[in-house]
């Protein structure tokens, strides 16, 4: 796993070209992403041998905390487990009092909440400013669904004391590459990029890259 602030990331790749996107506020309308919500380059894709049934039982594929308290995740279908290229869907149980870090990514992110409740957290939309900011609050719950734009700095919360809080997760343009917050007041330029995903790592180490960032 790849840990280091984007600041640390941006001069090692310096002369990678960096391609300018845009992306939907909160509110619908379109604006420009600053230079620190540009995704990182595209690293080789990692190929695997493993083969697996056209039709699994959830309940038998394999679960992980991969060392993040309160979390159970699995891999539905991915990239580097089942050689998927444009979609990824996760399924993640969520213990109480637990979440996500605070963190955002250049792929989009859909949720749908199959058990409990919790809170979903989003960054106010300001370009300009140089971090989050007092993150909006939307709470969620059993049989309810939401979408994570691109370049959203956000966290999805357990808030429920008394369930666990289960969602199916698909996420775009796999493999998944993160950068978290220590608070909602972080710079951008101070988030840590973590790449590959801790689930990831073992796919890594089983097949490794000749060429490295």
């Amino acid at each position: 796993m790849v840990e280091q602030t984007e600041a640390e990331y941006r001069e090692r790749v310096s002369t990678e070209q960096i391609i300018g996107r845009k992306r939907w506020t909160i509110d619908g309308s379109l604006s420009s992403l600053p230079s620190y919500f540009q995704p990182p380059p595209t690293l080789p894709a990692v190929q695997t041998t493993a083969r697996y049934d056209v039709v699994r039982n959830i309940s038998e594929v394999e679960q992980g905390s991969f060392g993040r308290a309160g979390l159970s995740h699995a891999t539905l279908a991915g990239a580097l487990l089942h050689g998927l290229k444009e979609v990824e869907a996760w399924y993640n149980t969520v213990a109480p009092g637990s979440g996500t870090p605070i963190h955002r990514h250049s792929c989009e992110e859909i949720f749908v909440v199959l058990k409990g409740s919790g809170t979903l957290y989003i960054a106010p939309s300001n370009p300009d400013q140089d971090h989050p900011g007092t993150p909006q609050e939307y709470p969620i719950f059993a049989n309810s669904t939401f979408h994570v734009a691109g370049g959203v700095v956000h966290q999805v919360r357990n808030t429920n004391e008394h369930e666990d809080l289960q969602c199916i997760v698909a996420i775009s343009k796999p493999p998944m590459k993160v950068f978290m917050y220590k608070d909602w007041f972080t710079p951008h330029n101070a988030a840590k990029m973590v790449f590959p995903m801790f689930w990831d790592e073992r796919c890594y180490q089983t097949h490794p890259k000749k060429d490295e960032l």
